[in-house]
């Protein structure tokens, strides 16, 4: 008897074991689908991880006894659906990101391909000319049959027209016959499906089924060359090959618009004309759509798109495309674009690689794109470039230490200076009663002359919705989530309350609940306040909002940067989608709105992010023709890292905090692990958090911290505890895994934890 290993779509560690019949030993091989029984009448769609092989009895036997290991019960694929390299980066992911093999699979997979019959491929109805009527006499006897029917005469004559059958000589058509689906036929002949019909019944017209793809490759070819480099470009191209001769992964910090997409486009062609693939990631979607037109103009159908915005059967197409002799050379899209096949990658660029959106956060695996795409290349042997105006911290360190190679692009493309930052302390502005709403005079006032003089202004805040809170004047009543430890978001437009952490949704009240008063107000603003209170006081500004949302559908990202980017819209205000990456013309000004909602934020990690938001967000303004203004409205201009923004100075930031860092123990001088705990009962929680860090501190002494409720401690009514490790570089993480892992199932043996989830996320944001 021969078994093999499988890997299944569930939250599960490990893998599991199945006997395989004779009949179908030969079509097992890793990486195929099988289609597997669990349990009493469940059937799940598995990967094959090995070969077919055999066990000793001693294999086959438990305690004296022998194993009944349940046979696959078919294998619906003839070639496997995962590369070999795509089953190692799983079970690196796996150990690294201590997930289960299970939600790795449920991650990397379109949903089409975790079911035996998820996947139907895209048919269409062709029409046909019937086999009796193939030859000049037939038609014309045809004809003859439908003189009384002038609209089944005039579709006949349509159809042949389209199809070139009326090129017929005897029975040779003279040109080359042309394919027409029933739904063009109707369209250019302005027919019925009842004179079609009509056709079909007398066999004059013959219909079949036609499998098409799902994917629009446009017109095939590149309609442009590539731009020319200017200098300060040249030497950056220049200098980036000469570190990939010596290093695997290449940091280039270039400033907002030093046209850093252009040196990609040409690195891309060189590793193309070296017959090499290319995997371009971008950090959001909204930023897909405007890199997507650039690159289809150089690089035509060679280049394919893959995000979730897509739909299921897409990204199944895609994938299968990937695995056919003839793949995209080219992929561009979000951080889910790692888990693609790629035969021969060369070259990994990671575009804002800052962007805390390459990390997953929920549900599992909790990876980051930008580790598991450069673990990818050095599979392959390809090289990986990170390029950012504001690098994370990990990577310009790495930098630093000779780790990565490092490129440094000081100019804007064309010479263009840097905006013009003006600073507006908004907290003596309220004092002295000058604000206009969330506006202070020189940001209004900048936003006015911009869009009287036929430009564009951007303003940046990032929450969404119309305001955090809703508060009872008289009694402080405060509408709360009864699933989670937060308040409810007002969002005006739909008249609700909402959750966003778990979609609960409440009835704005006339009155309050506690105390009766109708006096219920609205304390912060998000967007779509910033959007009422634009409309009352720039009446002429048309304006979009971006935010999650305006941009819930499939082409509303697209719909919204067109509208922007043609001019139809003159003012876009949007959270932290706005501040990535977007190139548009004709903004000159910027406001940041609220600089201290992002510094005060209880992480480690706030002040890097909020320079980078701020810097990012910046960049946005004056991007061709004259200098660009932004206005940051702030209650403590007094804060270095303001100064540090307004004068562009990263250094000096990255040293600040770099002295922060090492004193405190956190990244880039220690590796980060959050424990997690989560029970519906708190007291379960509380107990078994105690209990685990006891456990842990066996191993990791003072290398733990916690237990400790998060900021936000009950979500979707799991109450929710945290243990931090900060662990040394240089320790053995392979070691620290199997700790964790030992203490996790030791734990998960006291029935008392028997419903108590406990999971990872390692080098957390």
């Amino acid at each position: 008897m021969l078994y093999v290993d499988v890997i299944l779509p569930l939250p599960l560690d490990g893998t599991f074991t199945y006997s395989v019949p004779d009949t179908l030993a030969p079509k097992v091989k890793p990486g195929m689908r099988l289609v597997v029984p669990l349990g009493k009448s469940k059937t799940y769609t598995a990967i094959a991880l090995t070969l077919p092989y055999a066990k000793t009895d001693e294999q086959t036997r438990a305690n004296g006894k022998a194993i009944t290991f349940k046979p696959i019960i078919t294998v619906p694929d003839t070639k496997p659906v995962l590369l070999p390299h795509q089953l190692k980066l799983w079970l690196w992911m796996a150990d690294y990101y201590l997930s289960p093999l299970g939600d790795i699979f449920k991650a990397a997979l379109p949903s089409g391909l975790k079911e035996e019959d998820g996947y139907r491929p895209r048919t269409e109805t062709y029409v046909t000319l019937g086999q009796p009527y193939r030859s000049e006499q037939a038609l014309q006897v045809a004809f003859a049959m439908l003189k009384r029917s002038a609209k089944a005469t005039a579709l006949l004559k349509s159809y042949l027209a389209l199809s070139h059958w009326q090129s017929l000589q005897g029975t040779t058509p003279r040109d080359p016959i042309a394919e027409i689906t029933r739904e063009e036929l109707i369209n250019e002949s302005n027919a019925t499906l009842f004179a079609i019909q009509s056709l079909l019944k007398r066999n004059i017209l013959t219909t079949y089924q036609k499998e098409v793809g799902r994917l629009n490759d446009g017109n095939g070819k590149s309609t442009e060359p590539s731009t020319r480099l200017s200098e300060a470009q040249q030497d950056a191209y220049n200098n980036i090959l000469m570190q990939f001769l010596s290093k695997d992964v290449v940091l280039l910090h270039g400033v907002t618009s030093s046209g850093k997409t252009e040196i990609y486009i040409h690195l891309i062609e060189k590793a193309l004309a070296e017959h090499k693939q290319v995997l371009y990631l971008l950090p959001e979607i909204a930023l897909t759509v405007q890199i997507t037109e650039r690159l289809k103009r150089v690089f035509g159908n060679r280049l394919g798109i893959y995000h979730s915005r897509y739909s299921d059967a897409e990204r199944v197409e895609i994938w299968q495309k990937q695995l056919s002799g003839h793949p995209y050379d080219v992929i561009l899209g979000a951080r889910s674009a790692v888990f693609l096949p790629f035969q021969n990658l060369g070259l990994v660029i990671i575009d804002e690689e800052h962007e805390t959106s390459f990390k997953q956060q929920e549900p599992s695996p909790r990876y980051h794109a930008r580790s598991v795409a450069i673990m990818m290349a050095r599979q392959f042997g390809a090289k990986t470039l990170l390029g950012t105006a504001t690098p994370c911290m990990e990577s310009f360190y790495n930098a630093q230490k000779g780790k990565y190679g490092y490129v440094k692009l000081t100019q804007r493309y064309k010479g263009l200076e840097l905006p013009l930052i003006e600073v507006a302390d908004i907290k003596d502005l309220y004092r002295r009663k000058m604000m206009q709403g969330p506006f202070s005079p020189v940001l209004l006032g900048a936003v006015k002359k911009a869009l009287a003089n036929g430009e564009q202004a951007i303003l940046f805040q990032n929450r969404r919705g119309f305001a955090p809170m809703v508060e009872c004047h008289d009694c402080g009543w405060v509408p709360k989530c009864p699933n989670c430890d937060v308040s409810l978001t007002l969002h005006k437009n739909m008249n609700q309350l909402v959750c966003h952490y778990c979609g609960f949704v409440y009835r704005v009240p006339d009155r309050c609940p506690n105390c009766g008063c109708e006096d219920m107000r609205s304390r912060g603003f998000g967007t779509e306040k910033i959007e009422d209170e634009v409309q009352r006081l720039l009446p002429e500004a048309r304006i979009a909002r971006m935010d999650l949302d305006t941009t819930r559908t499939k082409n509303a990202y697209e719909r919204i940067i067109h509208n922007f980017a043609s001019g139809k819209t003159n003012l876009l205000i949007g959270t932290q989608m706005v501040s990535k990456g977007l190139d548009f013309g004709k903004v000159s000004v910027v406001g940041i709105l609220n600089a201290d909602s992002m510094l005060n934020y209880p992480d480690f990690r706030a002040y890097e992010h909020a320079y980078m938001m701020m810097a990012q967000v910046s960049g946005r303004a004056g991007r061709r023709g004259h200098r660009g203004m932004v206005v940051l409205q702030t209650k403590h201009p007094e804060l270095p890292v303001i100064r540090e923004v307004v004068n562009n100075d990263y250094e000096t930031f990255y040293q600040a905090l770099l002295t922060e860092r090492r004193d405190f123990h956190y990244p880039p001088f220690c590796h980060l692990i959050y424990v997690f705990l989560k029970h519906r009962n708190e007291h379960i929680v509380e107990t078994a958090s105690t209990e685990m860090g006891t456990r842990l501190r066996a191993y990791f002494a003072n290398r733990v911290l916690g237990p400790d409720k998060p900021a936000v401690a009950r979500v979707k009514t799991l109450s929710i505890r945290k243990i931090v490790l900060k662990l040394e570089i240089g320790i053995d993480m392979k070691r620290v895994r199997q700790c964790l892992r030992m203490v996790q199932q030791d734990m998960l043996k006291d029935r008392l934890y028997g419903a108590l989830q406990i999971y990872y996320d390692v080098d957390p944001l």
